[in-house]
């Protein structure tokens, strides 16, 4: 049975809310103290996993779509990735303010130098800001073929982002792996797709 476009629907809202509801529970623990003796830490660490879950679940939309033959599930796929950016900000403002402070802002350029992992994360956000900013319709039709062809540096992210979180950590924990390994998964199942795009 396919989904019908009034499902598809609720099924947005569903989404919105899997979304947002992370972000009450983030106020929430601030104000109650939940973190460790290193919030700062804590609290980009959340951010980027939650940015993660869902660069992942955009990812998954178009093999569930094909898989299930959904083919109206790929309307969610434009909302999963403007939370994902949504994610991936709060993720670079919690570095940027926490970890730095917003006196010593001029240091991102000196920090970005010194380790290396922090580039990787800002190249994916500046992607990530690039397909936000054009994923509108009006940009798509603007855009013609080329809105593909920069909308497959997803993939890229998808290669840097669980490097950034692998390296960061600094040490070899499951939970980084965990996402290196279904990111892997997601790209291989576009692995023809991929092999064109370098062509």
């Amino acid at each position: 049975m396919r989904l019908t476009a009034k499902q598809i629907t609720w099924l947005k809202v569903a989404l919105h809310l899997a979304a947002f509801l992370p972000f009450l529970w983030l106020i929430f623990a601030i104000n109650a103290g939940a973190f460790s003796a290193d919030p700062a830490k804590d609290i980009q660490h959340f951010t980027g996993r939650m940015a993660l879950k869902l660069l992942l679940a955009t990812l998954l939309v178009t093999p569930l779509a094909r898989l299930g033959k959904q083919p109206l599930l790929i309307r969610t796929r434009r909302l999963l990735g403007l939370w994902c950016f949504a994610w991936a900000t709060l993720h670079l403002t919690s570095y940027s303010l926490l970890e730095l402070g917003i006196d010593n802002l001029a240091l991102l350029g000196q920090e970005l130098v010194t380790r290396p992992y922090l580039l990787l994360g800002i190249i994916s956000w500046v992607i990530l800001l690039a397909l936000a900013v054009t994923s509108t319709q009006a940009m798509q039709r603007k855009l013609g073929r080329n809105w593909q062809r920069l909308h497959n540096f997803v993939y890229l992210v998808a290669i840097l982002a669980p490097v950034h979180y692998l390296w960061s950590v600094k040490i070899l924990s499951p939970q980084p792996l965990i996402y290196a390994v279904l990111a892997a998964i997601l790209l291989l199942w576009r692995y023809k797709k991929i092999r064109q795009w370098f062509r």
